[in-house]
Parts: structure tokens; sequence; C-alpha cells
């Protein structure tokens, strides 16, 4: 447990940190914010996942079970805690900010660099193939309970396009056939893009870590509780007792552990204020997340680890 702490969650820790210090004494401002996450998101963490994909033995990193067994959790779990949200969550305009924040893990960022630090370049190219079809599920059930309570709407045509144009579903698309084929990839090809990519996740936790908002939680302190109650605790248990009762053991289980077990994603922020919710909510559900998620990622694999599941 120790090695994972100080090689899996420290590294992250610090980085989110730094993100956070230098915005603070303006090191970094809303301009390189901005920026830097639109290198990460469009060009960076894609080619990241091509590389590890591509690289990688198909057989090994497309693992149609396994994907099959989270988007089934997560589903379930989705409409679980909607039920629950319908009847205990107000104003009623709160609702889908709640349970997206409870469900909707920031796994191509935080979730994969636990990966990445865990399990090497096989992990990582598990993980992009689970994240890449798990990340379509969660921009479908997040527009749909956004839509259902909140006054903005976003039309299917919109959010059709929007899954096909994301560039990280294209760069695990593109690298899938040269995995299956084992296609060799240009040297040169191969050493720019492992330079390029080597700078994503450090910049993702920086940019992320800078955009992180704490304010006064005493207004919203239930919304929050239930939705960090959620994320931290009851989604990645959820999660790993499904993949379990289904006998994965071992890496396969502990990807499902670190993706799951990751805070909110930063994209529940752009998607709520988009549609016209409370995106100060779900700037608090991100931000209380990221410092609670840390412990438990902690102490969950570290119990795992005891047990000698994963």
């Amino acid at each position: 447990m120790f090695g994972f702490i100080t090689n899996t969650l420290l590294p992250v820790l610090i980085l989110l940190l730094m993100g956070w210090v230098f915005f603070r004494i303006k090191m970094l401002n809303e301009g390189f914010i901005e920026a830097g996450s639109k290198l990460v998101f469009n060009v960076a963490l894609p080619a990241l996942l091509f590389l590890s994909i591509s690289q990688a033995d198909f057989s090994h990193a497309a693992n149609v079970k396994l994907i099959a067994t989270g988007a089934a959790a997560t589903t379930t779990f989705f409409l679980l805690l909607m039920l629950f949200c319908h009847f205990s969550v107000t104003p009623p305009n709160a609702r889908g900010v709640v349970i997206q924040g409870g469900f909707r893990a920031n796994m191509g960022i935080i979730g994969l660099a636990y990966c990445a630090n865990t399990y090497g370049s096989n992990g990582l190219a598990a993980a992009a193939v689970y994240l890449g079809c798990i990340t379509i599920l969660f921009n479908v059930l997040s527009v749909f309970v956004l839509n259902f309570y909140l006054d903005g709407k976003r039309s299917l045509i919109q959010h059709i396009k929007g899954i096909i144009t994301n560039p990280l579903i294209i760069g695990i698309l593109l690298a899938l056939p040269i995995s299956y084929w084992q296609v060799h990839l240009p040297e040169v090809l191969l050493r720019t893009g492992k330079y390029f990519s080597q700078l994503t996740l450090p910049l993702a936790l920086i940019c992320t870590g800078a955009s992180l908002q704490f304010r006064s939680f005493s207004a919203d302190w239930f919304n929050i509780g239930i939705s960090t109650l959620c994320k931290c605790l009851l989604y990645p248990g959820f999660m790993v007792l499904c993949a379990f009762l289904m006998g994965f053991r071992g890496t396969n289980l502990g990807i499902v552990l670190l993706l799951s077990i990751a805070p909110t994603a930063a994209a529940s922020y752009v998607m709520v204020r988009y549609l016209g919710g409370d995106h100060r909510l779900a700037a608090s559900i991100i931000a209380v997340t990221t410092l609670v998620s840390l412990p438990v990622t902690a102490a969950a694999f570290g119990t795992l680890s005891m047990l000698k599941l994963i």
C-alpha cells in the first residue's frame, strides 16, 4: 500500500496542488488553463491513447466482457441514483447536477494517471479502451439527466455530433485496427508521438488543479455530500463488486477500481454550464470529490491488495 501511495497517489496529488498554487500566485492565468486544457483534450491525450493502444496486444487491450460489465453496472447505478435523488434532492434543478456528480468519473485524466503509474503501458492500453467506451455512456447518461431536470436543452443531433467528433474516441478507434493487425508504425512517428504524449498527464493534472474552485459549501452541503458519497464510495464499490462477481481479478479489477474511484470529471462542469444549470454546485462537487477521493483510493486499493484480489 505504501508503494501505491508514493508511486501513484502522491505524484497525482503534487501535480494537482502545483496547478492550484500556481494559479493562486498568478504564475498561471485563465488563458493558460483554457489553452492547456484544449491542447490536452484535442491533441495530447488522444495521442497518448493512440500510442498506448496501437502498440499493445489487442486481446489484452479490448476486453469486451470487462467493457460490457462496466457499462451495465454504470447504467444500473445511474438509475438507482436518479431514483434516490428525485425524491431527496432540492431544488429540482439541482438533481441533474448531483446525479452527474455522483457517477461521472474523471477517468481520462486522473483515472488514467492512476492506471499508468500502477500498471504501466499494458494496463494503460486496457484502461484506455475501457474508458473510451464508458466515456460515451457517461455522455449519453449526463445529457439525458441534465435535459430531464434543467431548462436548457441539447438536441440529439448535437449530442451525436459531439460523440463522433470527440478526439479521445477518434484516437481510440484509429488505434484499435492497428493493434488488431499488429501494424508497425514508423519509428520516427512513434518517437515523436512518445515525446508529445509525455506532456499529457502532467499538463492535464496541472490544469485540473488550477481550475479547482473552493467556496462556502454551507448552502449546498447536503447535495455536495450525496455526490461525494456516491462518487468516492458507492459508485466504485458497486463497480468493483459487479466486476468481482463477473470473475475479474488482478489488473482488470484494479483498472475498474482506479477508473471508477477517480473524482467527478471536469467535463461535468462544462456540460452543466452549457445547459444553464448550477455551475457553482458542479464546481464544488468536483473540488470536494477530488480531495476526498485521494485517501479513499489509498484505502480501497490497499484493502483489495491485502485480500490479494488485485
